[in-house]
């Protein structure tokens, strides 16, 4: 059953579209545009069906993902699954997108090296990943200082021969949600940790890790930062809080720290889950923090378990935003109007990704497996393209 807290908090965004909104119906296989909106109402991926949403807020849009289904390796015959990745980039988009175009080629390759996908292959696609773009921070720091201060939370799910493995790096949130047997109630099960100084093991594991250094994290503003420069404790990317010889000019003195340091500061090493799905599992969440400020675990598995799967995210994200114009005392009719830049000051960029598991898609052949390929982070924002097999 859905509490009153959550039909409070949902009923407004389920008010009659805006005049002029464009409905995700037939044929949106691109994705659909509603003013700072990108949605992809409704597809269908190797295990079930999926719904994408994103919405911008910062003047370049700095989240990025992607959904793919199909091959997970570069060898013939292989197991076919689905791959998500959500991207949360900071300091600017350059990080994010590099991590889209680069992160899920790294892990087939390193699953048809394994014959297989594995904990390992997550762990080395990560760390190829972030190899790649600190090389790319190298070959142009004479000339692009400021890229070496761009990085990007990483949160990755795949699905394969019965199986989930999660990676994250960041602060993105990975939710399952699972029918209780007793109660025949939609449970949230958090199955990513969240890498962010506001967490009190975060700040423990770092004072372990940089014994030496009393001000590896600090309160700064009200919010706990590593160096009081950045609230996460891994990414891909953040090379000037990676490499020492990245944290002097040209690069801006505010990014610059007193003293050299002597081993990374942030990691790029993944958190990684593996477990077995079971009939129980109904379905996932995939989300950056955005929608996370403003709602909670349960909370979101509750929306995704009342309402019709075509659209549910962006029912997801249009409730996020309802709830973040109710903290600023203000309607979410008028929070649309409000362009991008000053609109990171209600909101954040919010990415969401659902898919369902259906037991059917669960159990059918290889090659009845839908192949698709969608980004919900283009240059602009906007879905690239999907092949329906």
């Amino acid at each position: 059953m859905v509490s009153a807290t959550i039909r409070r908090i949902v009923s407004p965004c389920w008010r009659p579209s805006d005049t002029g909104e464009i409905s995700g119906r037939h044929g949106d296989s691109n994705g659909r545009v509603d003013g700072l909106l990108w949605y992809k109402d409704s597809g269908r991926h190797a295990h079930g069906e999926f719904s994408m949403a994103v919405i911008q807020a910062n003047k370049l849009l700095e989240d990025q993902s992607q959904l793919e289904s199909g091959p997970l390796s570069l060898t013939e015959g292989t197991p076919l699954g689905t791959f998500v990745g959500i991207y949360d980039g900071h300091g600017g988009p350059e990080a994010s997108r590099f991590v889209n175009d680069s992160l899920f080629k790294n892990i087939r390759k390193f699953s048809s090296e394994n014959d297989g996908m594995s904990a390992d292959v997550v762990h080395r696609a990560f760390l190829a990943t972030e190899e790649e773009f600190l090389s790319l921070v190298e070959k142009q720091w004479l000339h692009k200082p400021p890229l070496a201060s761009v990085g990007s939370c990483c949160l990755i799910g795949i699905i394969c021969c019965g199986e989930l493995y999660i990676g994250n790096a960041g602060d993105s949130r990975a939710v399952l949600g699972r029918m209780d047997e007793a109660t025949k109630e939609i449970k949230a099960i958090q199955l990513s940790e969240e890498h962010n100084a506001s967490i009190v093991s975060v700040r423990e594991e770092l004072r372990s890790l940089h014994p030496d250094d009393p001000q590896i994290v600090v309160m700064k503003h009200q919010v706990w930062r590593v160096k009081g420069l950045i609230q996460i404790s891994r990414s891909i990317g953040d090379a000037y809080l990676k490499r020492v010889e990245f944290n002097r000019a040209p690069l801006l003195s505010k990014f610059r720290l007193p003293e050299p340091f002597e081993q990374p500061i942030l990691k790029a090493e993944p958190a990684i889950l593996v477990q077995k799905l079971c009939p129980q599992d109904q379905f996932l969440i995939f989300a950056s923090d955005g929608l996370w400020e403003h709602l909670s675990s349960q909370e979101a598995v509750d929306i995704v378990q009342s309402c019709p799967r075509n659209g549910v995210a962006k029912k997801l994200v249009k409730t996020a935003l309802c709830e973040a114009a109710k903290k600023r005392e203000t309607r979410y009719s008028d929070l649309k109007k409000i362009d991008r830049g000053v609109r990171r000051h209600f909101h954040d960029d919010i990415t969401v990704i659902v898919l369902y598991l259906d037991s059917n898609f669960l159990a059918r052949a290889n090659s009845r497996v839908p192949l698709v390929s969608i980004k919900g982070g283009g240059e602009n924002g906007y879905g690239i393209g999907i092949i329906d097999a």
